[in-house]
């Protein structure tokens, strides 16, 4: 069977599984780090299309909670939910008709670009940045005093310098990363609400949210994205299967046969109540396989969502200002994990003299798993969210300890950030 990526690849590098100490990456001044591809990407293709930005060549990619009350001048309006389909029969012809939940569901679907610059090689093999773009979906799922908040991919903001919102209306403005969930490939960004115009903000709502356990196989699927970059657009079909699982992808999915095409990550698979049930992430993309999508459950989702949205929102800063650990480490990967009975995470393989991860008592042997509250499965993860910290701030870093029975204790350890020098 040939199996083909959609989106981009990475070629990240793999783990050592004869001696773990043999592989550190060098301690020199930070390049963007290589885009790491979930193991379950091997399988399937994610629904992001990647673009092209200043002549440059790029790479092909693809909650259930509580509403957050408040005083805002500005206040989107709620999905209505009392479309249904309609089912006409006459003899043996079949047709629906799911305008009307496409039409409520609209307002809450958005389309988000993620600008970055991305390290390639060129024919010579010298190394050279180059800017990409890519284009994903997301949901609107509820709006704070001074946020409205968006759920959507990892892989959709992952490595984003800048990331655009466009709404219903066609109207765009920028947003940052609230927080993100690798392995779950989840993330929440936030949008201002001063920066939305009156005028968006009436056709605007937020998802109407529905109850993924309760869905059943072959019941009605429509799934609403931007399909290739060329706006919202909609597909439908039965769902196919629950509580499927792809080999390295942490949690069940949704199993759909409605198109899921490159642009729709991030965006809804909704019900025939036109409620969110799942969040579009991948498709099968193999020459013997064909409308083999799935999507996030809604509500096996819910705590992590809410978890992220709680989070301080983030923005990036000059690399001049970058806060450093001062460790070099190493990917402690699923199959490593299993393997060494350690957990996933970054294996610390030396710390640096002076540095603040030495004076907050890290030592080698231990291994990052989170970092203010995001999953840390890997150095690229570590690297990325250490851009949003400056020098002399301080992060909260969980760690797992091992003890001398072989098993790991987990340990919160605040470390100050120092410089790259340290």
């Amino acid at each position: 069977m040939s199996n083909e990526y959609n989106y981009y690849n990475p070629n990240p590098e793999d783990f050592d599984h004869n001696n773990i100490f043999d592989e550190q990456p060098k301690q020199e001044k930070p390049k963007k780090p290589k885009k790491k591809m979930p193991k379950w990407a091997g399988v399937v293709g994610l629904a992001l299309v990647f673009g092209i930005v200043a002549s440059a060549a790029f790479q092909a990619s693809n909650v259930v909670f509580d509403r957050v009350t408040g005083n805002d001048t500005k206040t989107v309006k709620q999905s209505s939910t009392s479309g249904n389909t309609q089912l006409t029969q006459t003899a043996s012809t079949v047709t629906s008709d799911v305008s009307q939940i496409v039409e409520s569901a609209m307002p809450s679907i958005v389309s988000i670009t993620n600008m970055s610059v991305q390290e390639v090689q060129n024919f010579f093999g010298q190394t050279q940045q180059e800017e990409s773009t890519s284009l994903g979906s997301g949901i609107i799922i509820d709006q704070s005093d001074s946020e409205l908040l968006i759920v959507t991919n990892n892989h959709v903001v992952e490595g984003a310098d800048t990331l655009t919102v466009t709404f219903v209306d066609n109207e765009s403005v920028e947003a940052n990363i609230k927080g993100t969930d690798s392995a779950r490939d989840l993330a929440v960004v936030a949008v201002p609400v001063d920066s939305i115009k009156d005028s968006t903000m009436e056709e605007i709502s937020i998802a109407s949210l529905g109850d993924s356990d309760e869905l059943q196989v072959g019941e009605p699927a429509i799934a609403i994205g931007n399909a290739l970059g060329y706006g919202q657009s909609v597909t439908t079909g039965i769902i196919s299967a629950t509580d499927r699982e792809l080999d390295g992808f942490d949690g069940k999915l949704i199993q759909t046969d409605a198109a899921i095409n490159p642009g729709n990550s991030g965006g809804a698979l909704l019900n025939a109540n036109g409620q969110v049930v799942g969040i579009n992430t991948a498709k099968i993309n193999s020459s013997v396989a064909e409308g083999m999508g799935y999507a996030i459950p809604i509500s096996d989702a819910s705590d992590i969502i809410t978890s992220l949205m709680n989070q301080e929102t983030k923005t990036k800063v000059s690399e001049e200002e970058q806060g450093y650990l001062g460790i070099t480490g190493v990917d402690v990967s699923d199959d490593s994990s299993e393997m060494y009975n350690m957990p996933t995470g970054v294996y610390i393989r030396e710390v640096s003299k002076g540095s603040g991860a030495e004076q907050a008592g890290l030592a080698q042997g231990n291994i990052i798993t989170a970092i203010n509250g995001t999953t840390v499965d890997s150095m690229s993860t570590l690297k990325e969210q250490l851009t949003y910290y400056k020098v002399g701030e301080t992060v909260e870093l969980t760690v797992q300890v091992a003890a001398n029975d072989g098993s790991y204790q987990e340990q919160t350890v605040s470390v100050t950030l120092g410089t790259a020098s340290e």
